[in-house]
């Protein structure tokens, strides 16, 4: 049973990525620098794709920096949350944070156990107190939802985005 829940959890969790990496991969480099809409989007959904990863759970610092905003003039308009990146990253250090998450998932989800699945993921200070299957579908729900704006950006600024993908690679 556990085996079969593992290859499960990976074959979507790794396809939620794989939309996401598509997604990075198919923005024009000519617009990056221009539409920090899909920047913040994608730099938003690996910091805490990166972040609901780390079980136990504990403040780790990104592999690509940032600052809290201490004001709401601090934050960007086009920013989603109080998270700015210390700078716009290029696309290839974005994509690059993203393999690291990918092998940082696969490792959580390969290293289950009968023991540690019963493991509590719980956020000091927050509200978050979740189960380890249940934090790793809400980040997989999380990545799947932001993967989806970014491809709706695509289609509209673009004219196309990239397909589904039903299993991950």
């Amino acid at each position: 049973m556990l085996n079969t829940l593992k290859q499960s959890l990976w074959a979507q969790f790794g396809a939620s990525i794989d939309m996401l990496e598509n997604a990075i991969t198919s923005y024009p480099e000519d617009h990056w620098d221009n539409n920090r809409k899909f920047f913040y989007i994608a730099y938003h959904t690996l910091v805490f794709l990166d972040y609901y990863l780390t079980i136990p759970h504990k403040n780790n610092p990104a592999s690509l920096p940032f600052t809290l905003a201490a004001s709401e003039d601090e934050i960007d308009p086009d920013a989603l949350d109080d998270i700015m990146p210390n700078r716009i990253y290029s696309k290839k250090e974005l994509l690059d944070y993203l393999q690291l998450n990918r092998e940082k998932c696969r490792q959580v989800i390969t290293g289950l156990t009968e023991e540690n699945i019963e493991e509590r993921w719980i956020e000091e200070g927050g509200d978050m107190n979740y189960a380890v299957p249940e934090i790793l579908l809400y980040n997989m729900r999380h990545v799947q939802h932001h993967a989806a704006q970014l491809n709706m950006l695509l289609r509209r600024q673009m004219g196309s985005a990239p397909g589904w993908v039903s299993r991950g690679k």
